[in-house]
């Protein structure tokens, strides 16, 4: 069963290899605000179009003190090559093991044509500087979504 993570609490840890190689962690965001977007595969339309907007945004999150971290269970191979496809300019996190995606809920039962599977909720978390869950926002529609977080982002 995925946990239900809500706003004010705290948000869960994770340490996760992230593009370029190494790792990345919550503890990394210590003291700073952090947008943290799950999104269901590298390389398909709505994630490159959500990965764009939050790329082409980074400099304005950057002036709020946010830093930007997308989420997929695509390895991170994969993850690299559509970085670079697309030059963006935010990170990005591969967890093919699906524990952090299970501790933030957003790995759950998905229905397509009538199939039933196993995948990733379009989510995203803005965690505040003290690094407790500041907003949610669930089933993301993705045009206008980056800008709606950049302005909640504003706000904190």
């Amino acid at each position: 069963m995925a946990a239900k993570v809500t706003v004010g609490a705290k948000a869960p840890r994770f340490v996760l290899p992230r593009d370029g190689g190494g790792e990345v962690s919550l503890a990394d965001f210590k003291e700073r605000k952090l947008v943290l977007y799950f999104y269901p595969k590298a390389d398909t339309s709505g994630c490159t179009l959500e990965a764009q907007a939050f790329s082409r945004l980074a400099p304005a999150f950057a002036k709020t003190g946010t830093a930007i971290l997308g989420v997929s269970a695509d390895p991170v191979s994969k993850q690299d090559k559509f970085k670079a496809k697309y030059d963006l300019s935010i990170a990005l996190a591969s967890d093919e093991t699906h524990e952090m995606l299970e501790a933030y809920g957003v790995w759950a039962e998905k229905s397509m044509y009538n199939r039933k599977y196993m995948g990733i909720l379009r989510n995203t978390y803005l965690i505040g500087p003290d690094g407790k869950i500041a907003r949610i926002w669930e089933k993301v529609k993705v045009p206008g979504h980056a800008e709606e977080v950049l302005a909640a982002a504003k706000e904190i």
